[in-house]
């Protein structure tokens, strides 16, 4: 039975005694309570490969000087993807997994698969407050047990309240369509007309086109007043209090050690007005509409127990369209700086490929530096950190094909602002690593038995059974084992986990596959011979980053392709071939260049460099699995090689 609670008519006092009461004793479908998931950390903080850095203060991050900073001082990058799944569809009442078990395997997953260190995890009004005023805690305390299976694992984890095209129940039983987000209660009160998008070919095209969702998204933004079977609610006012309602109980659910891996919040998934206002435009609706509303959640957020905790918020989804006659001008670019307590989230789809007709032929190198170093550009200007939170392409269908370059576009754009052919010259224009999660991560992908709009005569099992979508970049065997649709080179990538200092350039060659052929943008020039010999036709990263005296070590990502024995780093802090096992006495390594597990129980590794040298000193790391054979001397020529490159390049 699940607990219900009007989160309009309590006072916060009690309302907080009611959720620390729930936490103690757990809800139905609930998983196990806080101080059970406690013992779970305590005994996880014993495991072997946990080492002295992974500790509460790697787990609690802060925005710093426009970047994600954790307890020692080091600079993180988050990578992952969207814990969607079935978020958005009613088969499994808007959880992403259908059980706990399934969560688990998805974060063993996604941690042995592709070293993802964070999620965004999809919520949805709809199942939080299906009747008007009442919160519906079974839902919230399953989404904690789900969540709790990615935390556990060492998974940074943001929350999303997502919706798409405002509701599923704006929708018909016959529509080509179907959306997500509010209850059926608020579209059943707010008398919309019988939707119809007219002639559309992409369900994104509702946004803009289809009266009963304009209308919708329009009465939300203005909080108008509907008479419901509760009494008068003014719809954005109770949202805004059933998001604190939310927050609140999850705080409570989770074990301060848990909670400490919570990002933030993304309040609203991609806003758009719905219609302006007479005079209005997409600019002034964002300071005047979009960016209150925000300051609003972030009072509810405050209020809720998540003060230290930033709101990821979004602009005008249409704001870095690359069709021109779709983009609005944004960007949250006329509000001034926000400062840390947000971070400016954005999303980025390459809408000319997906129609098929505006670009012709796959993406090529350096095909996104633009639109993301204006992200990166935009996050500087609000003074604060940036995450493009969606990013993706089709696996199969229209389109599909252009995806392996598409996306590999999309994560060279994510390491740095200079394309592959200029990277070698220009690399102290990198930018900062931008953080991201890619769309999407659903286990049952193909596997789906969902009643489209609740209509029994069409159900959806192909793809992400929404929309005719089929973006998840994982589905199950036969044998329930979670496998990848990419190739393992594209998702499975060298990243800067946590960087001891500051980074000032970064690239990775993953020599990703489109068909049979092998997708190499950044060759390593001819004017660096002994590096050249070293990667060979291998897979290969750069670093380069000043230190700031930091105890911890840098930590970057190792793929699967990157064995221990089989992988080559160069650097200023020593050149070697086969990595020895990190081992410390105190918080002095045995080594400066050395490999460990991903604190999670896996296969997952990461590279590990220690640096005792002074603030402000500048390295360089190279790390390719190029070559299994290496000699002190081919070793020796490429350290002076890349030292002569790194003074080279003003960095």
């Amino acid at each position: 039975m699940a607990i219900g609670m009007s989160a309009r008519r309590w006072p916060r006092a009690a309302s907080a005694l009611l959720l620390l009461t729930a936490g103690l004793l757990g809800a139905t479908g609930g998983g196990a309570p806080a101080a059970h998931a406690a013992v779970r950390a305590a005994a996880a903080a014993t495991a072997a490969d946990t080492q002295w850095f992974d500790d509460p203060a790697d787990a609690v991050l802060t925005v710093q000087n426009g970047s994600f900073v954790d307890g020692y001082g080091r600079q993180v990058v988050l990578r992952g993807f969207n814990v969607s799944g079935e978020s958005k569809l009613a088969e499994n009442s808007g959880l992403p997994f259908a059980s706990v078990a399934d969560a688990q395997k998805s974060a063993d997953a996604m941690r042995n698969l592709t070293g993802a260190d964070s999620v965004r995890f999809l919520l949805t009004w709809a199942y939080i407050e299906p009747t008007p005023g009442v919160i519906n805690y079974a839902y919230l305390q399953n989404v904690v047990a789900q969540m709790r299976a990615f935390l556990d694992a060492g998974i940074y984890v943001f929350v999303d309240f997502h919706q798409d095209l405002y509701s599923r129940y704006v929708f018909n039983s016959g529509s080509w369509y179907t959306g997500d987000g509010a209850p059926q209660w608020v579209i059943a009160d707010g008398g919309y007309p019988a939707e119809s998008c007219g002639i559309c070919v992409n369900w994104g095209q509702n946004i803009t086109q289809n009266t009963a969702v304009d209308d919708a998204m329009y009465d939300f933004w203005h909080n108008r007043v509907l008479t419901t079977s509760a009494g008068s609610i003014a719809v954005q006012n109770e949202f805004l209090s059933t998001a604190e309602a939310s927050l609140a109980y999850l705080k409570a659910q989770l074990s301060s050690a848990e909670f400490d891996r919570i990002l933030g919040v993304d309040p609203y998934n991609e806003p758009y007005a719905g219609k302006y206002d007479s005079g209005q435009t997409s600019a002034t609706w964002e300071s005047g509409v979009l960016w209150p509303f925000f300051q609003k959640f972030r009072t509810e957020m405050d209020d809720a127990g998540w003060q230290a905790k930033p709101a990821f918020v979004e602009p005008n989804l249409f704001w870095n369209s690359d069709i021109s006659f779709e983009q609005q001008a944004g960007g949250l670019s006329n509000i001034g700086a926000i400062g840390t307590r947000y971070v400016f989230n954005t999303h980025f789809y390459d809408d000319a490929a997906l129609s098929g007709v505006l670009m012709l032929g796959g993406a090529s190198d350096g095909q996104y530096d633009s639109e993301f170093s204006t992200v990166r550009s935009r996050a500087s200007s609000l003074g604060t950190a940036a995450m493009v939170s969606e990013f993706g392409s089709p696996v199969t269908g229209y389109t599909s094909d252009k995806s392996p370059t598409v996306l590999k576009a999309m994560y060279q754009a994510l390491d740095s602002n200079v394309s592959g052919a200029n990277w070698w010259s220009d690399a102290a224009a990198s930018g900062p690593v931008l953080s991201g999660t890619e769309w999407q991560w659903d286990i049952y992908n193909g596997q789906h038995d969902e009643l489209m709009n609740g209509n029994a005569s069409k159900v959806e099992t192909s793809g992400d059974a929404w929309n005719g979508e089929d973006f998840s970049v994982v589905d199950m065997n036969s044998s329930g084992t979670v496998q990848l649709r990419y190739d393992a080179q594209l998702l499975d990538r060298v990243y800067p986990i946590a960087v001891a200092g500051t980074t000032l350039a970064f690239t990775y060659e993953d020599r990703s596959l489109n068909g049979s052929s092998v997708l190499t943008w950044n060759p390593v020039p001819s004017s660096l011979p002994a590096v050249s010999t070293l990667v060979g036709g291998g897979q290969y990263s750069v670093l380069v980053w000043k230190s700031d005296g930091s105890a911890a070590p840098t930590e970057v990502n190792l793929p699967s392709s990157f064995t221990a024995a089989g992988t080559t780093v160069v650097s200023d802090l020593g050149a070697l071939t086969g990595l020895p096992t990190y081992s410390a006495t105190g918080h002095t390594a045995n080594a400066p260049i050395t490999v460990a597990a991903l604190p999670s129980g896996g296969s997952a590794q990461r590279l590990l460099i220690s640096d005792t040298s002074a603030s402000g000193t500048l390295h360089y790391a190279l790390v390719t699995n190029g070559s299994t054979s290496t000699t002190s001397a081919q070793l020796q020529a490429a350290q002076q090689e890349l030292a002569s490159w790194a003074t080279s390049q003003s960095l």
